[in-house]
C-alpha cells in the first residue's frame, strides 16, 4: 500500500473519530413515551384459557431514567387495558433499566407474553345474553384490542398506544 492511501485512510479514520466524537447524546423527555413493535401472534384460541399467548413488544424512552423498580420495591408499571370491557388485562413490573449514558436517559424494548382470553359477545335485543367463553355458531372470531401505558418511579404516565387488532377463535 502507498503512502499517499495510508495517509488517505489515516485522515478518514481521524475525521470519523471527531464526528462521532460531536455526536450529542439523545435527549428525550423526562415523561415517558412508548411506541407499538409488534405482536408474535395475531390469532389466538380462546379456549382452554392459558394454553395460547403471543408476545407484545414496545419501545420506550424516557429522559430521566426511571423507569423500572429496584427488587424491593413492590408494584407494576407497565399498564394494559381491554378495550372490549375498559378493564385492566394485565399489569407488568419492569425492573430498574441501568443509565445508558451521562445524562441518564434510557430506551428499549419490552416485550411481554400476554396470555389468551375468552371471547365476549355483544348485547342483542331480543337475544339471549351469550355468557363469555361460550362458542356460538353466529360469532366465530372476537377482535381484542389493547391500550398500553407505562408510568415511571416519579409518577409520570406516558402517552397511551392502541393496539392493532388480536383475532380470538370463538369455537
Amino acid at each position: 500500500m502507498t503512502s499517499y492511501y495510508k495517509y488517505t485512510y489515516f485522515l478518514l479514520f481521524i475525521f470519523s473519530l471527531s464526528y462521532y466524537s460531536c455526536v450529542n447524546a439523545p435527549n428525550y423527555s423526562n415523561t415517558p413515551e412508548i411506541e407499538f413493535i409488534g405482536f408474535t401472534n395475531l390469532v389466538m384460541d380462546q379456549a382452554p384459557l392459558n394454553s395460547d399467548t403471543t408476545v407484545m413488544s414496545i419501545k420506550f424512552t424516557d429522559g430521566d431514567g426511571d423507569i423500572g423498580f429496584e427488587m424491593e420495591t413492590t408494584g407494576e408499571n407497565i399498564f394494559i387495558i381491554d378495550n372490549r370491557t375498559n378493564e385492566f388485562f394485565d399489569r407488568f413490573r419492569a425492573p430498574a433499566i441501568p443509565p445508558q449514558g451521562a445524562n441518564n436517559g434510557v430506551s428499549g424494548e419490552i416485550n411481554m407474553v400476554l396470555l389468551n382470553t375468552c371471547c365476549i359477545f355483544p348485547l342483542v335485543a331480543g337475544q339471549d345474553t351469550i355468557s363469555p367463553c361460550q362458542s356460538p355458531d353466529i360469532y366465530p372470531t372476537n377482535e381484542l384490542t389493547f391500550t398500553v401505558y407505562i408510568i415511571d418511579r416519579a409518577g409520570n404516565k406516558s402517552n397511551e398506544i392502541v393496539t392493532p387488532p388480536i383475532t380470538l377463535n370463538c369455537n
